[in-house]
This record gives structure tokens, sequence and C-alpha cells, in this order.
């Protein structure tokens, strides 16, 4: 025999035997005449031993339909009845198998043997492809909603900053000429008391529009964010902040940037809230192509197998951050000892 013959063969047995795909033979009549292990383990057994028998419609038994143009799954004009249909040389179809369920397959039937019509119907499985495409396509939704809330935020900032700021400055300023409009101690008393509550107001709309969304973040990019942050932050709360900054670039990307803002500022906050501590370090770097942000407290820290005090959302939220810019984020903690909170971000 031909030596060239007697390696396909050998190599064409191997792979029906080896093979991860799925592969069925069928005679013109629906009858199975094989399967590769790959087949047998999606079965249920009554339903191999019915194949093996000739039962052409066995196979219904275990198939949830194909997808067509209109309909995820649907049985109309049934794969098995018309193999040699162009729609079915390449399709997705669902099958109930034996150990995990509804699974989808990327699917062809067709026929290799015109003369005595024998079909090979032929699966792989899709699961971990739709599974890679599911965390694709919820990390670009993702991507959309915090793009669409940043830029909300940026709205809403400046509509406070740009409108609401600057209306109430105007009517302090009217209180600050009433005070030399009028004598009377009483009115002038309540004058002074209204300026104060206005003047505090006014502050409190200017924090608020710039915790919304800072403008040096996008006039001046994360060095004077960061800075700009951290003053307000020990102005308001006391908290020091030992910041230490080696950049070797001046602005990065706007999503790289504010991902690295809101991180940092949901950890400051955390260590605010949770840690019991007077002061925190911050520090940002880049080496190696990667942008580098650690905040470390010294505070009562937590287990890291136990729920972290509050809800845990802003450890979660600063992870789902990090993951949709390609970084790496992680939490080091230990009841008693404080905490560390690194996150790196390739530019």
């Amino acid at each position: 025999m031909n030596p060239a013959t007697d390696l396909r063969s050998e190599l064409m047995t191997k792979l029906f035997e080896n093979s991860s795909e799925a592969m069925f033979f069928f005679d013109r009549q629906g009858k199975a005449l094989a399967m590769n292990p790959a087949a047998e383990t999606i079965v249920d057994k009554d339903i191999l031993r019915q194949l093996y028998q000739g039962n052409p419609e066995a196979l219904c038994g275990t198939c949830r339909g194909y997808t067509s143009e209109t309909e995820l799954r649907t049985c109309l004009n049934c794969y098995f009845h018309t193999p040699d249909s162009e729609e079915f040389t390449s399709y997705q179809v669902y099958l109930e198998t034996r150990d995990k369920g509804i699974v989808p397959y990327a699917a062809t039937f067709h026929t290799i043997d015109e003369e005595n019509g024998i079909r090979v119907f032929m699966l792989r499985d899709l699961t971990r492809q739709f599974k890679t495409q599911e965390k694709f396509y919820q990390n670009k939704m993702m991507k959309h909603i915090i793009e669409a809330q940043e830029n909300e935020r940026k709205r809403i900032s400046r509509e406070l900053h740009d409108s609401v700021a600057q209306e109430l400055m105007s009517a302090v300023i009217d209180l600050r000429v009433l005070k030399y409009m009028t004598a009377d101690d009483g009115l002038l008393k309540k004058v002074k008391q209204t300026e104060v509550s206005m003047t505090r107001l006014l502050s409190d709309i200017r924090n608020l529009s710039v915790e919304l969304r800072p403008a040096a973040l996008d006039d001046f990019g994360l060095e004077a964010a960061f800075r700009s942050h951290f003053k307000r932050v020990e102005q308001t709360y006391g908290l020091v902040i030992e910041y230490e900054s080696r950049l070797t670039e001046k602005r990065y990307g706007s999503e790289i940037e504010t991902v690295m803002y809101r991180v940092c500022q949901e950890a400051v906050l955390n260590a605010l809230k949770y840690a019991q501590v007077d002061s925190v370090k911050v520090s940002l770097t880049e080496n190696g192509g990667m942008l580098q942000l650690l905040i470390q407290d010294e505070g009562i820290g937590f287990h890291l197998g136990d729920e972290p005090a509050g809800t845990g959302l802003g450890l979660f939220g600063m992870q789902e951050r990090a993951e949709l810019v390609g970084g790496i984020f992680s939490v080091d903690s230990e009841t008693g000892k404080g905490t560390r909170i690194m996150l790196q971000v390739p530019v």
C-alpha cells in the first residue's frame, strides 16, 4: 500500500478519535454510522442508542434549535432534513448536553459521500467564545456608561461653576452693598448673617463642582488635579496627604487620567472614612511604560477575606475602572497593619 495513503489514513483516524470537535456520521435514512468520543460525551445514552438503531428523529431529543437570520433558536427548515442547503454549511445550533446543560455550537452538516448518501454533522463548542464576547461587550458598554457619566459630571460641574456660583456671588455682592445703605442695626445684623450663610453655600457649591469633575484634570492633567484635590481634602478634613510624583509626561490619555483620578479619589476617601489615620501616602510614578498609583495608610486595615467597611462598592468600582484601561488593580491589607492600594496602567 502507498505510504502516503497509510499516513493519511492514520492521521484521519487520530483526528476522529482525538478531536475536540464532535463528529456524527449518518446514512441517507438518518441512522448513525459512527461517532467520535467527543460526540458521544455530548448526547444522552438513550439518544445515542436511538441514533445507532436508526431513529432519524432521535437528534431532535437533544436539539434546541439553530440560529437563523430572524430567530435565535428555530426548527424551521431543519438542517437535518436539508443538509445540502447553503444555509447549513456553517451555522450555530443549541444542544441539550449530557452534563453541561444547553450549549451553543458552531455546526456544519454536509454530504461527504454522494453515492452512498453519507453525511457528517460536526460541532465545535462556542461556550468560551461566547463568554469572551460577552465580556468584551460588557466592557465596551461599561466604557460608554463611564464616559457618559463623566461627560454629565463635567456638564453639571460647569453649570454649577459658571451659572449657579456666579449668580450666588452676585447676590453676596449685593448684600455687601446693602450694608452701606442702611443704619438699622437689626437689619444690618440680619444682612450679615445672610451674607455668611450665602458665602458658605457658595463655597459648598464650588467644592461640589470640583468633586463632580475638577477643571484642573481636563485643563492641566493628573499632577495639577491631584495637588488641588489633596489641598482641598487637607483644608476640609485635616487629613495630611504626603504626595510624591515622578512622571515623564505632563499629559496622558483622557480615559487613563480619569481612571487614575477616580481611583485615587475613592482610595483617599476610604482611608478618611475607615482607616482612622491622620495621614496618607500617595505616589504617582511612571516606569517602563507603566503608570503606577500607590496609596498607603497605616490605619486599622481589614482582613481581605472579610467584607470591608461600607458597601464594598468602592473597591469593586476601582477594580472595574482599572480593567477598562487594561490596568492591574491590587489591594493589600491586614487588620492592624494598614492598607496598600496599587493601580498600574500601561501607557
